[in-house]
C-alpha cells in the first residue's frame, strides 16, 4: 500500500483532511526514523510537534472540564485532566485509530523493541497529531478532534479514581508537615529515541521505592507504587 493510500486512511478514520499533508507526516516521524535516514535529507521527527500537542491537549481538556463541571474545586478539575492526558488514556486513544500502524519507525524501535506497540510511543504521537490537526486547521479543528475521545472517557476516569500513584503518595506524606518527599534521577541508558529513565523516590532521607520507565514520569510513578507498596498502602500485583 502506497503511503499516500495509508494517509487517506487515518485521514478517514480521524475524520479530518489536511491541507497540508507534512504536518501529519511529521506526527507519524519517529526520532528512529529521522536517525536511519539521515542521508535522505532534513527528516523532522515528531517530537516538537508533540510538546505544542501537550499544551493543546491541556487547554483543550481544562476548558471542558471548566464547563462539564461547573461546582467542581480545582483540585477535582486538576486531578481529572491529569487522568484524561496520562500516558495510559493517550495510548489508549491512539490505539483506538491504529495510530501506530501509521507511524514510520526505523528498522531497530519497529522490530526488536516493540516501539509500535509501547504505550509512550502511541501517547507522544497522539499528542503531535493534535499538534498537525492544529497547525493545519486551528483550535476549533483540534477541538472536534480530541473532544470525542474526552467525552467517551471522563465518566470512567473519574469513577476509576483520578488520583495517579505520585499523588497518592505525596497526600500520604502531607499528613506529616515534617516529612519531605523528593525524587532523583539515578540513572538513564539506552540510544536518544529508545531511552530508559531510572528513578528513586526518598522520604527525608530513606529510600522508599525504585522505578524505571521510558519517560522520567513514568519512572516517578512506578517508584511512587513502589513506595506505596512499602508503605502498606497499595496491594502488590500479582506477578
Amino acid at each position: 500500500m502506497s503511503e499516500e493510500k495509508e494517509l487517506y486512511l487515518l485521514e478517514r478514520a480521524i475524520n479530518y483532511s489536511f491541507k497540508d499533508i507534512k504536518y501529519l507526516t511529521t506526527a507519524l516521524t519517529h526520532s528512529s526514523y529521522c536517525n536511519e535516514h539521515r542521508k535522505r535529507g532534513i527528516l523532522v521527527s515528531n517530537e516538537r510537534s508533540e510538546f505544542l500537542g501537550d499544551s493543546v491537549l491541556s487547554v483543550i481538556t481544562a476548558e471542558f472540564l471548566y464547563f462539564r463541571f461547573p461546582e467542581a474545586d480545582e483540585g477535582f478539575l486538576t486531578r481529572t485532566r491529569a487522568a484524561l492526558v496520562c500516558e495510559d488514556t493517550l495510548a489508549r486513544f491512539a490505539n483506538g485509530i491504529s495510530l501506530g500502524d501509521y507511524m514510520l519507525f526505523g528498522k531497530g524501535e519497529s522490530a526488536a523493541s516493540g516501539g509500535r506497540h509501547r504505550k509512550s510511543t502511541l501517547a507522544d504521537a497522539f499528542e503531535a497529531l493534535i499538534a498537525a490537526i492544529y497547525l493545519d486547521g486551528g483550535m476549533q479543528k483540534a477541538k472536534e478532534f480530541v473532544l470525542p475521545f474526552i467525552t467517551q472517557s471522563v465518566d470512567a476516569v473519574i469513577k476509576a479514581g483520578t488520583e495517579d500513584y505520585k499523588s497518592r503518595l505525596q497526600r500520604i506524606v502531607q499528613q506529616t508537615p515534617e516529612e519531605v518527599l523528593s525524587y532523583s534521577l539515578v540513572g538513564e541508558e539506552g540510544p536518544p529515541h529508545d531511552r530508559v529513565f531510572s528513578y528513586e523516590v526518598y522520604l527525608n532521607s530513606n529510600l522508599l521505592g525504585k522505578g524505571r520507565g521510558r519517560t522520567k514520569r513514568e519512572a516517578e510513578q512506578e517508584a511512587a507504587r513502589e513506595a506505596l507498596i512499602l508503605l502498606g498502602e497499595l496491594d502488590e500485583e500479582p506477578s
